[in-house]
């Protein structure tokens, strides 16, 4: 008996892009709010993702703080324009997922970068400092590092003669616990005083000796 590869039913369009009238005004509103409170954005065509791939890179952009959302290109477009931004989506090829971070700027480009390295993600183009960007402004983006990188970058930098001195620091304590030679040297005693001897008295001068008279003749 042969067994087929498992083929999955649904494509990402019949997963996640809204059907009824009610389901697309709430995504364009969802985009409104998205466009708004974006520091950057990056459109990418994600023709021939599959489903899976494409929770991974939802898992990975809420990750980095990234919402990643999928719309037909006439939704983005609509909102883009009520959230103040002239831009036509069209310019771009294929079917659109757009990040938007709200924290890093970079961290849109990375994400759909990194997903674009193992499958058939592209990025396309999109806005950052305000301007619309084309496709090898966010490629060159997506192989910048990341906030949360320089910032580890930094801090590593910034700790690491700390670290260095906490290590030696460590060092002499053990060596002194072992009982090696390193321990601090006991003050030295004071030097014992020599006893004073007591004075000698000084004897009075002799007197001088007088010679005996001799007796006078009779």
């Amino acid at each position: 008996m042969f067994y087929s590869p498992k083929v999955e039913k649904h494509t990402i369009a019949e997963k996640f892009m809204p059907k009824t009238r009610q389901e697309k005004e709430a995504i364009k509103d969802k985009l409104v709010a998205a466009f708004k409170k974006a520091k950057s954005v990056v459109f990418a065509d994600y023709q021939g993702l599959k489903v899976a791939q494409a929770d991974v890179l939802r898992k990975k952009a809420r990750e980095s703080d990234v919402e990643y959302l999928v719309a037909k290109k006439s939704l983005m477009n609509l909102a883009a324009k009520e959230a103040g931004y002239e831009l036509d989506v069209k310019q771009f090829p294929g079917m659109l997922g757009a990040a938007f971070g709200t924290q890093d700027e970079v961290a849109p480009a990375k994400v759909l970068g990194d997903m674009g390295k193992v499958t058939s993600l592209k990025l396309v183009g999109g806005i950052f400092e305000g301007q619309v960007v084309n496709q090898e402004k966010v490629n060159a983006l997506s192989k910048l590092p990341s906030k949360q990188q320089l910032l580890g970058q930094v801090v590593g930098t910034m700790y690491a003669p700390v670290s260095a001195f906490v290590r030696a620091l460590n060092a002499i304590r053990e060596s002194m616990e072992k009982g090696s030679p390193v321990a601090v040297p006991a003050a030295s005693e004071p030097a014992k005083e020599e006893p004073v001897a007591a004075p000698v008295a000084e004897s009075a001068p002799e007197a001088p000796s007088v010679p005996a008279e001799t007796p006078a003749a009779a």
